[in-house]
């Protein structure tokens, strides 16, 4: 029996692969070659938080009625007999409380979609430290950015749909955000809910997008994503032998293929585990959606939160002298919307997705890079991504103020005070402080190298000196320390020639000058193998 199995299965492979000569393709995969580090695992997180969330979300689609008519509510929650309400809500209650499984499968998918977003932004953070992005990766970090921003669209519309108080007063907040920008924002907004909030349409548009377009987006970017991943070869971390232009690690079957299949179902596991556990979003303790009640702490989800704590860290004038709201031509210019909540989130997220193309401006280093960088070997990066999330954890916190303030018994008002200067303020400490921290390191890194570790071993010399004994660094902590480029800043032109006449395009280069200092006027060189043999002569 096992003989004929064998035969039959190797020759429908025989008859595949002459058909669709698949068998090199599958060969050629097999033995791609992945770095192993436990770094890489954070993408895999938010890909197998996402096959999470297609297969719990094709269950609730099952269940989910994407209406806003209204209906008497008739179920076995009896806080909520009789009350009139939308299709959208009564569905997700008859889901929650009728259904089995139905709430554990409505947790498990919200908590998969926190997971998925979560992972997309740490991963971009490991990505932004090490100068993963640099060429020839620059497409694969804009599509990783646009998964990031997709994650949130995906996440945003599905909290919307079971129109309950909160989500609704979520809907409420982007309706005012979008009528804040100038001359367009009143018909983006009517094309977006039909008429005049809330219409009677959103639900059904925005389950479309959510079940539809978003997830088909995120598909094809994330094959895009890994087929730009197999065509430039993974990024490896530095150690001896790692060049940018080899690749050290382990093949994709069978060792990477099992680790990643067992890591999936842990994913899983854990996901399904703190659903079952830990209640999120709890809709009928909201009610449904009834623009009348306002209620206190209660927050969007983490990843919109931000949104939030701008609005709320907006003054409605400025040092209680202009106003924030102009009256011009006939038109309502509301700065106190229109600044926090579209023009900071814009220069938030553009800078994030050109970042790779201004560093490489700003250095000038347009080199391919497949070896990464340590933090602490680019300190004006590391003290850049420090800045961006002090500034973005500071409008979460402001987001979440109201619950601050009551939990610490603070003042809401000088909290919210603190964080308005805050904002401009923690940013700026924590690149000085990260840059500080980081060329500290690096000099801890140039007497390793130099002088080895210490050993607390003392040792008496024949004439009576007494020295501590240090152990050398092996080849690989060496290389680990010393592998990074030693860039200077950029040298330019005087600004007059010698015949005094002054230098077409002498300002932009000038300014390029500056931007190069920022980077590199401040660094500590890797250690030469000159000063490695002058130091081991000293010590022998």
């Amino acid at each position: 029996m096992g003989a004929r199995l064998d035969s039959a299965a190797s020759g429908t492979a025989n008859w595949v692969d002459e058909r669709t000569s698949i068998g090199s393709f599958v060969k050629f995969i097999a033995r791609k070659v992945f770095p192993d580090h436990w770094s890489f695992m954070l993408g895999e997180i938010a890909l197998y938080s996402f096959i999470v969330l297609l297969i719990s979300g094709v269950f609730l689609t099952a269940f989910f009625v994407p209406s806003m008519g209204f209906v008497t509510y008739d179920g076995p929650l009896e806080t909520m007999q009789g009350v009139e309400m939308s299709e959208a809500f009564a569905s997700t209650l008859h889901m929650s409380f009728e259904v089995p499984g139905g709430l554990l499968m409505r947790q498990i998918h919200h908590w998969a979609a926190l997971l998925f977003t979560a992972a997309i932004v740490t991963h971009m953070a490991r990505v932004f430290f090490t100068g993963a992005f640099r060429k020839p990766r620059e497409l694969n970090w804009l599509v990783g950015f646009t998964l990031m921003i997709l994650s949130l669209a995906a996440g945003f519309s599905g909290y919307s749909l079971p129109d309950d108080v909160l989500s609704g007063n979520g809907l409420r907040i982007i309706e005012g955000v979008t009528r804040s920008i100038p001359i367009l924002g009143e018909y983006i907004s009517y094309w977006i809910f039909g008429g005049e909030f809330p219409g009677e349409i959103i639900i059904p548009r925005l389950f479309t997008m959510h079940i539809l377009l978003v997830p088909g987006l995120i598909l094809g970017l994330i094959a895009l994503h890994l087929f730009l991943v197999f065509l430039h070869k993974h990024t490896q971390y530095p150690g001896p032998g790692r060049t940018h232009k080899n690749v050290v690690g382990l093949p994709l079957f069978p060792v990477y293929t099992a680790k990643a299949g067992g890591f999936f179902f842990v994913v899983f596991g854990v996901i399904a585990l703190v659903a079952a556990v830990f209640t999120i979003n709890p809709v009928w303790n909201y009610g449904p959606y009834d623009p009348s009640p306002v209620s206190a702490g209660t927050q969007p989800d983490w990843y919109i939160l931000f949104v939030d704590g701008a609005l709320r860290l907006m003054p409605g004038w400025l040092f209680d002298v202009i106003p924030m709201e102009w009256e011009l031509w006939g038109y309502t210019l509301s700065w106190n919307i229109l600044i926090p909540a579209v023009i900071v989130p814009g220069l938030f997220f553009g800078f994030l997705a050109f970042y790779p193309w201004i560093e490489a401006w700003a250095t000038g280093d347009r080199g391919e890079k497949h070896v990464l960088d340590r933090p602490r070997n680019v300190p004006v990066r590391t003290g850049l991504g420090v800045a961006l999330i002090i500034f973005y954890v500071i409008l979460v916190l402001e987001g979440a103020n109201d619950i601050i303030a009551t939990l610490f018994h603070l003042s809401l008002n000088d909290l919210t005070l603190f964080l308005r200067v805050g904002i401009f303020v923690l940013p700026v400490l924590g690149f000085l402080i990260t840059r500080r921290i980081c060329f500290g390191l690096q000099r801890k890194d140039r007497e390793l190298v130099l002088h080895g570790k210490e050993t607390g071993r003392i040792v008496r010399h024949e004439h009576g000196e007494y020295i501590e004994v240090h152990e050398p660094l092996t080849e690989h902590e060496r290389w680990i320390l010393v592998s990074y480029d030693d860039i200077a800043p950029l040298e330019i032109a005087p600004e007059y020639n010698e015949r005094g006449v002054r230098r077409k395009g002498y300002r932009w280069d000038r300014f390029k000058q500056r931007l190069s200092r920022f980077y590199f006027e401040h660094r500590v060189s890797p250690v030469t193998p000159e000063e490695l043999e002058s130091a081991s002569h000293a010590h022998h």
